[in-house]
């Protein structure tokens, strides 16, 4: 079983599919910390209602990345983990985080990467008129969303669709995705063992 902070901004739904995973026995990890960048923000209510502990902070009580990274690394030391899984965190990892848990940060992104990187790739898709979008599960490195890719799953994008339509279906898709990737990451004996593609 393998200790994880998640790192999350906002309303953590993939947060909390990542929590019902665990608790349905469907990911063998356990949730050690969530670390959140914003105090309203819902997915700390979601870590309260399953008992996780939190770390919240304000990037703006920092002279830089550099600082609150490195308190952040203080408390994933002190909650053992060895993996940190990024749902919905829209802060750029930096070196501190980068250099301690290299190969060890994973983010999903909702697009097929590497199309549509940082924010509003639901929004790029649909702007861009393409008729396939997707998610993708890939390690973190110090660009944006250009790390290593682990998995994709294609969604396809209809005429009719709005930015909310989309979203849900690309949601449904990570909701389901994300904790089997990490499942089976998790489990692999070997980096080749790792899955690449879901179809």
């Amino acid at each position: 079983m393998k200790n994880i902070a998640v790192f999350a901004s906002g309303n953590g739904s993939n947060f909390q599919a990542i929590i019902d995973a665990v608790q349905g026995g469907k990911l063998d990890a356990s949730i050690k910390l969530l670390v959140c960048d914003r105090e309203n923000a819902y997915a700390i209510e979601r870590a309260q209602k399953a008992g996780i502990p939190q770390f919240v902070f304000s990037a703006k009580d920092y002279s830089g990345k550099e600082d609150y990274e490195k308190e952040i690394l203080v408390r994933l030391k002190e909650s053992g983990v060895e993996f940190v899984i990024l749902a919905g965190y829209m802060r750029l990892i930096g070196s501190v985080l980068l250099s301690d848990f290299a190969g060890k940060i994973i983010n999903i992104h909702p697009s097929l990467l590497p199309a549509f990187p940082g924010k509003d790739a639901v929004g790029q898709a649909l702007n861009a008129g393409v008729k396939i979008s997707g998610v993708t599960i890939h390690f973190v490195d110090a660009g944006m969303d250009t790390g290593p890719i682990i998995a994709q799953q294609a969604v396809e994008v209809s005429e009719d669709d709005t930015r909310e339509s989309l979203q849900e279906k690309i949601q449904k898709i990570e909701h389901e995705l994300y904790p089997y990737i990490l499942q089976k990451l998790f489990t692999a004996k070997e980096e080749k063992q790792w899955v690449k593609n879901v179809h």
